[in-house]
């Protein structure tokens, strides 16, 4: 797999204000997705304001898990969870070892609830445009002679 990272964004740094971030953003978000797959998890878009992102996190309670939001930066944490209890097991397919999931929110973008319910970690978005970037219509006056 060709890395993004040997393209030349130089002329794109030249030609834009304001979005090398961008890039930066974009850059290190392929390089950790291709390592990074444990919890898989679904976003969806549920109207043109609000989100979802679901996560499957069987075998974590709610004591295991952590959802902090820091700016436009979303971390979701689990804690292996632990058993006081020994267990021998013959077949271990259910994948419970700690985890840090981050997704990158849009400006603007809140948290508005998370809830866990049979094993899947729901995550509820809302986008808020503050009033003063809401688009506004300016009434035309008769202009005096």
């Amino acid at each position: 797999m060709t890395k993004l990272t040997a393209l030349d964004l130089s002329p794109f740094y030249r030609n834009t204000i304001g979005v090398d971030r961008l890039f930066d953003r974009m850059i290190s978000n392929i390089e950790t997705a291709s390592t990074q797959n444990y919890p898989p998890y679904n976003i969806v878009q549920l109207d043109e304001d609000r989100y979802r992102i679901e996560i499957a996190v069987a075998g974590f309670s709610m004591d295991d898990l952590t959802i902090t939001q820091d700016g436009n930066t979303l971390v979701v944490e689990g804690a292996s969870p632990k058993s006081d209890i020994e267990l021998t097991y013959l077949h271990k397919g259910i994948g419970a070892r700690s985890f840090r999931r981050e997704f990158t929110l849009a400006d603007h973008v809140e948290v508005e609830a998370a809830s866990l319910d049979l094993g899947m970690l729901f995550i509820q978005l809302r986008r808020e445009l503050p009033e003063a970037m809401k688009p506004k219509t300016i009434a035309i006056g008769y202009a005096k002679s």
